[in-house]
């Protein structure tokens, strides 16, 4: 007659309780990197998320370069004279009220282009061909021009924006430069990505 298991045998306990430690660490084992991977990626996030900058450490007449959604976007603190020179140069540009769609948010359709007058937001991409504009702050630089103002200079096809981004005419740029959504979130405290919270 064949001898059947007791329950109650302790060799039996013990390879029942390993065979059950071993599983659940198992489970364990593949269960976090499955799902770690249904998280966005760190790329993902940056490439989507806001990115914060804190204006204070912007100065007068400085420019910065944050990345946004694999752009490069400008944070420009403009000064008194920048400001001043802005004002007096619409002959020359193609499109000095922006009235063409989707070049900025309502909330910064106006002279400056901007939400508070003295920070400039924009997208550094110009709307020729792609080309990553350079920073010509200094009016009437001899290689762009007596009547230069200031402002952005594309190298690749001699496209130019003025200190609000606003193109020159007579250039291959179709529009102005983009100014994306953004809002303050404090007085220091820009986010781009996200417009103003209603």
């Amino acid at each position: 007659m064949p001898q059947t298991a007791n329950p109650s045998d302790p060799a039996r306990r013990r390879w029942v309780t390993a065979c059950s430690a071993a599983g659940s660490v198992g489970i364990v084992a593949t269960s976090v990197p499955f799902v770690a991977s249904m998280a966005p990626s760190e790329r993902a996030r940056a490439f989507g998320a806001p990115v914060e900058v804190d204006v204070r450490t912007v100065k007068p007449g400085e420019l910065r370069t944050v990345e946004w959604r694999g752009r490069p976007v400008w944070v420009l603190r403009r000064n008194a004279d920048m400001l001043a020179a802005l004002r007096s140069h619409d002959g020359l540009l193609s499109d000095p009220r922006s009235t063409r769609q989707g070049q900025q948010p309502d909330y910064a359709r106006n002279d400056l282009r901007s939400v508070k007058p003295d920070i400039a937001v924009l997208v550094a991409i110009c709307t020729h061909l792609g080309c990553v504009p350079t920073f010509r702050p200094e009016p009437g630089a001899p290689d762009i021009g007596a009547a230069w103002p200031g402002g952005f200079f594309c190298p690749c096809h001699g496209s130019k924006f003025d200190l609000a981004g606003r193109v020159f005419k007579n250039v291959p740029a179709p529009s102005n430069l983009e100014v994306p959504p953004h809002h303050y979130t404090g007085d220091s405290s820009l986010r781009i990505g996200e417009g103003p919270v209603a």
